[in-house]
C-alpha cells in the first residue's frame, strides 16, 4: 500500500508520525505545505517542513508541537536585547536547520534537495517533499489591516485581525516528484490541517488538484466539536463562509475532492453525502497518533475500495 499524505501544521505532522509507524518502510510520501515559508533575519525558514522533520525524527517539543525538545533561546534573548525583531521564536539548535537551508538555497541547491539531505541526517526513512521548490507565499487579506504575509498575521499579530480572503503569490509549479507520487499512490490522506492555509497552498499548484482528484481521498477533520484543537481555523470558517465551524464545513470546502472523512466521535451528522468514521481524533500522545493512523488506513481501505 502506497499512501500520499498532505501535511501542514502540528496536527498534520503528528498524523504523519502515526502513518509512518503504521505503514511499511517506504510506503509513505509526505507532501508538505511551504506557503508559510519566509525569510527572517536573513534566514530561510520553512516552519511546516521543520515541524514534519522534527516530529518524524522524534525530536519535536511535544507540548508546543513546534520546534525542538530541550531547546534553548539564548540567541533570541540577545536579539531582544539588541531591540531586534524577536516576535518569531528561533531556538538555538533550530538555527542550525535554517543556516544550512539558507546556505544551500543561496548556492543554488533546490529546497527539495536540501530537505532530503536534512531528513537523511535525522534518520527519517519516509519521503518528505516540499510542495514546491519555488516560493509560494500565503497572503492573508484582513478586514482592518490590509494584506499581511502569513507569518506576520499568524505569529506577530497572533491571528487576531479578521480574515476577508486568503490568496497565494508566486509560481504554481509543484516540486519534482509531487505529482508522480500522487499518481503512484493507492490513496491520499489529507491531514487534520487548516484547509485554507495548510492544504489549499498545495492544491493550488499546477496539476496537483487534478492528480489528487483521480485518487481516492480521505480527510481527517481538524474541527472537533465546533472548535479547532490549535490555531485560528474555527474563526476563519466563520469569517470566510459565514458558517459555523464544523467537520461538515471542512468537507464542504474540499467539495468533491474528498471521498471519505474521519471526524471526532459525535460530529458525524455534520458531514453529508460521503462515508464518515467517528473516532477519537485528538492526538495527545504518540500512541494516539498510531491508533488514529491505523483507524484511518483501515477506514480508507474499506470506504474507498
Amino acid at each position: 500500500m502506497k499512501v500520499v499524505a498532505l501535511s501542514g501544521g502540528v496536527g498534520g505532522a503528528r498524523l504523519l508520525d502515526g502513518l509512518a509507524r503504521a505503514l511499511d518502510p517506504g510506503a509513505l510520501t509526505a507532501i508538505v505545505n511551504t506557503g508559510d515559508d519566509f525569510v527572517h533575519l536573513g534566514l530561510c525558514v520553512s516552519p511546516d517542513l521543520d515541524t514534519v522533520m522534527y516530529t518524524l525524527a522524534g525530536l519535536a517539543h511535544e507540548e508546543r508541537g513546534w520546534g525542538l525538545a530541550e531547546e534553548t533561546f539564548a540567541g533570541l534573548g540577545m536579539i531582544k536585547r539588541y531591540q531586534g525583531p524577536d516576535w518569531f521564536a528561533l531556538g538555538d539548535r533550530d538555527l542550525a536547520t535554517h543556516l544550512l537551508r539558507t546556505e544551500a538555497l543561496r548556492s543554488g541547491v533546490s529546497l527539495s534537495s536540501i530537505t532530503a539531505r536534512l531528513c537523511g541526517a535525522l534518520g527519517i526513512a519516509q519521503r518528505v517533499l516540499p510542495m514546491s521548490d519555488a516560493p509560494v507565499r500565503t497572503m492573508i487579506e484582513t478586514t482592518g489591516e490590509g494584506t499581511l504575509p502569513f507569518q506576520q498575521w499568524f505569529v506577530r499579530r497572533r491571528a487576531e485581525p479578521p480574515v476577508r480572503a486568503v490568496r497565494f503569490e508566486g509560481e504554481r509549479v509543484p516540486a519534482p516528484g509531487v505529482v508522480a507520487a500522487v499518481d503512484a499512490c493507492d490513496f491520499v490522506v489529507v491531514g487534520p490541517s487548516n484547509p485554507y492555509v495548510s492544504v489549499d497552498p498545495i492544491l493550488c499548484l499546477d496539476g496537483v488538484r487534478d492528480a489528487i482528484a483521480r485518487k481516492p481521498v480521505v480527510a481527517i477533520s481538524p474541527i472537533v466539536g465546533g472548535a479547532a484543537i490549535k490555531g485560528p481555523l474555527a474563526s476563519m470558517i466563520r469569517e470566510l463562509t459565514g458558517q459555523a465551524a464544523s467537520a461538515g464545513a471542512v468537507a464542504r470546502h474540499y467539495g468533491g475532492l474528498v471521498r471519505a472523512m474521519v471526524v471526532e466521535r459525535g460530529d458525524e451528522e455534520t458531514v453529508a453525502s460521503i462515508p464518515v468514521l467517528g473516532a477519537s481524533t485528538v492526538m495527545r500522545s504518540r500512541d494516539d497518533r498510531l491508533r488514529l493512523a491505523r483507524e484511518v488506513l483501515a477506514f480508507a481501505a474499506k470506504a474507498l475500495s
